[in-house]
C-alpha cells in the first residue's frame, strides 16, 4: 500500500466519522490503527524515495536516442612526414612540404539507430529492481502490524477486565449495605463491616492498576499511529477471524519481484552481444585536412554509419547465465524456507487456537458453578449462616473465574488475529 493510498483512506475515514474533537480520535478500530501506523512510520517516506529514484533512472535511460555530442582537438608533431620526390623543373610538377606540426579540431554528432534493446532492457532492469525496493520496504511496515495488535489487545484486555472488576466492586457495596443495615440492627458486628470495606479498599487498588495499564498501552498506540489519544479513547472489540489456509504474506510478492529482476538482468546479457549501429556526422579544422597534399589549414567533414559489436562479452555469457541460475535457486531456498517456517508456525497456532475454545468452555462451566455458589453464599451473609470472610472468598473465587473467562476470549480473538497476521490474510 502507497503512503498516497493510505492517505486518501484515512481522508474518507475522518470524512465518514466526523472530525475529531480536541485531537481526540473517534471509536478506533483495528483496520484503521494498521492505516495510521503505516502512514506514520519513518519508512514510509522510502516509497517515495524509491519512486523518485525510479523515475530518473528511467529518464537517464530513455536518453540514449538523443543525438550525442562530442568535441575533441589535438595538436601534434612528428619526427617524420609523407615526402614527395623532387621531379625536374621542366615538368612544372612540384609537390607540397608537408608540416610536421599537426592540428586538429573536431566536433561529431551520434545518433543511435539500434541499441540491440539495451535501453529497454534496461529499463525494465530498473523498474524491476525498484519493485524489489518497494517490496522490501511493504515487508517491513507488515512487522509494525503484530506490534499494533498486541498494544490493541492488551487495551481491550484492560477494559473488558475493568468491566469485570466494577461488577465484583458492585457486588461489594451492596454486601457492604446490607451487613452495615445488619450492624445497625444489632444483628452483624462492626468487623464484619470493616472487613468487606478493606476488601474494597483493596479492589480499589486493582483498579487503580487496571487504569495505569490502560493509560501506558494507549500511550504506546498513540505512538505507532501518530495521533494524540486520550485515556478514555474507545476501541472496537475485532470480529473472530476463521483460519485461512493458503499463506499470502508479503515475502511471497517479495520472492516474486527478485526472479522478476534477475530475468530482466538475463534479458541485459542478451543485449551486450548483439550488433549496435549509429549515424554519425564528423565536422573539423585543422592541417592537414582531408586532402593531405593541401599543407594549409582548411575545414571538412564526414558522414555515415557505423557499426559497433563488442564479441567480448561472450567469454563471460555462460558464467554470467550460470550466476543468475544460482540467484534464481537462491530466492527458491529462501521462500521454500518461508513457506516451511511459516506452515509449521500455523500448526502451532491453530494448536493455541484449539486450546483456548477448550479453556473458554471450562470457564463457562466453572463460572456456572462459582455464580451459583456466590448467589448461595449471599443468602447466606444475609441470614448469618456464614462469616464475611467466606463470603468474600466465593465472591473472589466467581471473580477469579470471570477474569479468566475475560483473559481466554481475548486471548482466542488475539490468537485469531496473529493466526491472521502470520498467514497473510
Amino acid at each position: 500500500m502507497t503512503q498516497k493510498l493510505i492517505a486518501l483512506k484515512l481522508a474518507l475515514w475522518l470524512l465518514l466519522t466526523g472530525a475529531p474533537a480536541a485531537g481526540q480520535l473517534p471509536v478506533l478500530t483495528l483496520d484503521e490503527c494498521h492505516d495510521l501506523a503505516a502512514a506514520n512510520y519513518p519508512l514510509i517516506r522510502r516509497y517515495d524515495l524509491i519512486g523518485a529514484s525510479r523515475d530518473y533512472s528511467l529518464a537517464n535511460a530513455g536518453k540514449i536516442y538523443l543525438p550525442q555530442f562530442n568535441l575533441s582537438g589535438q595538436a601534434t608533431y612528428q619526427s617524420e612526414v609523407v615526402r614527395f620526390p623532387q621531379l625536374p623543373p621542366a615538368i612544372g610538377i612540384s609537390f607540397p612540404t608537408l608540416s610536421k606540426d599537426q592540428y586538429k579540431i573536431a566536433a561529431e554528432v551520434q545518433q543511435t539507430l539500434f541499441d540491440a534493446n539495451a535501453s529497454r532492457n534496461h529499463k525494465a532492469a530498473i523498474r524491476a529492481n525498484a519493485e524489489v525496493e518497494k517490496q522490501s520496504v511493504a515487508v517491513s511496515l507488515y512487522a509494525v502490524r503484530e506490534k499494533v495488535d498486541q498494544l490493541y489487545f492488551s487495551i481491550l484486555l484492560m477494559d473488558e477486565q475493568l468491566k469485570q472488576h466494577r461488577l465484583r466492586m458492585a457486588d461489594l457495596d451492596n454486601a457492604i449495605e446490607k451487613v452495615s443495615a445488619a450492624y445497625r440492627n444489632g444483628v452483624a458486628y462492626r468487623s464484619n463491616v470493616d472487613e468487606l470495606k478493606a476488601e474494597r479498599a483493596s479492589a480499589q487498588s486493582q483498579e487503580i492498576t487496571f487504569i495505569a495499564n490502560r493509560s501506558a498501552y494507549t500511550q504506546m498506540l498513540g505512538i505507532f499511529i501518530g495521533r494524540q489519544l486520550a485515556d478514555s479513547v474507545a476501541l472496537q472489540m475485532p470480529q473472530e477471524q476463521a483460519p485461512a489456509a493458503e499463506v499470502r504474506r508479503p515475502e511471497l510478492a517479495l520472492y516474486q519481484y527478485r526472479r522478476n529482476a534477475v530475468d530482466a538482468q538475463e534479458r541485459q546479457l542478451q543485449s551486450d552481444y548483439l550488433p549496435r549501429f549509429n549515424a554519425f556526422f564528423q565536422g573539423a579544422y585543422g592541417r592537414p585536412t582531408l586532402n593531405f597534399l593541401d599543407n594549409d589549414f582548411g575545414a571538412w567533414y564526414v558522414t555515415g554509419l557505423r557499426l559497433n559489436w563488442n564479441f567480448g562479452s561472450l567469454y563471460s555469457l555462460r558464467n554470467n547465465r550460470r550466476l543468475l541460475e544460482n540467484n534464481r535457486r537462491s530466492i527458491a531456498v529462501e521462500e521454500e524456507t518461508f513457506l516451511f517456517n511459516t506452515n509449521l508456525q500455523l500448526v502451532q497456532q491453530r494448536g493455541e487456537l484449539r486450546k483456548y475454545r477448550e479453556m473458554i468452555a471450562a470457564d463457562e462451566e466453572a463460572i456456572g458453578y462459582r455464580a451459583s455458589v456466590k448467589q448461595s453464599a449471599k443468602a447466606q451473609l444475609e441470614n448469618g449462616v456464614i462469616t464475611v470472610h467466606e463470603f468474600i472468598n466465593q465472591l473472589n473465587a466467581e471473580n477469579q473465574a470471570r477474569q479468566l473467562l475475560i483473559l481466554h476470549r481475548l486471548q482466542l480473538l488475539q490468537a485469531m488475529y496473529q493466526y491472521k497476521f502470520t498467514s497473510g490474510n
